[in-house]
């Protein structure tokens, strides 16, 4: 989406930046893994098309993408790459073309050694933060680490697909909630992105 093209999210744990085409590679090297393919109902990509994925992804209205970097390890010393600090992903896609509140959220920490760390908890947080008013999470029957994410997070299952073998969970945000989403998100801070440049943050 082009709208987070120039937007960087710093939480505690995560930061977030547009996915841009120099995060490709390791994307590509993430994705050639069966597990995380099981686990995000993906299929395996060539280079080729994972440029053309992260281009239209960029592109696309109805999507946002940012990329989960390792918060402490990014700010541990000037120079960092951003590739070296590549914890995973975080998507919202707008799917009522009808009402821009709704959307599916969708999160991968696709480096092991930063599951179980609660990025993925602080990274959904910061999406829902975003002034939508329902959000749908779709999980793969296995993947009981999203499950006990999106649940703590209080969404509740309302469907499950024989068929997808993935259940569909849902969240609607009410006032409380609302309240309760900036209480967790009231430590984010955002910042003008730009690729390749030192960070000052």
């Amino acid at each position: 989406m082009l709208l987070n093209q120039n937007t960087l999210l710093l939480g505690k744990k995560v930061v977030l930046v547009p996915y841009t085409s120099e995060h490709v590679p390791r994307y590509h090297e993430w994705m050639k893994s069966e597990e995380l393919q099981r686990l995000t109902a993906s299929e395996p990509l060539t280079l080729e098309q994972e440029y053309t994925m992260q281009r239209s992804w960029r592109e696309d209205a109805d999507k946002c993408t940012f990329i989960l970097l390792d918060a402490e390890k990014w700010q541990a010393q000037p120079g960092t790459t951003e590739e070296s600090c590549m914890a995973g992903d975080v998507n919202l896609f707008l799917t009522d073309p009808g009402d821009p509140t709704v959307g599916e959220i969708e999160v991968m920490i696709a480096e092991p050694s930063c599951r179980g760390r609660g990025f993925g908890t602080e990274a959904v947080l910061m999406m829902m933060s975003y002034g939508l008013t329902k959000f749908e999470a779709k999980i793969g029957q296995g993947n009981e680490p999203s499950f006990r994410l999106f649940q703590k997070l209080h969404f509740e299952q309302v469907a499950v697909s024989s068929v997808f073998q993935e259940a569909t969970l849902r969240l609607a945000v009410s006032e409380p909630v609302r309240q309760w989403l900036l209480e967790q998100t009231s430590h984010v801070a955002e910042k003008l992105y730009r690729a390749g440049l030192a960070k000052s943050y």
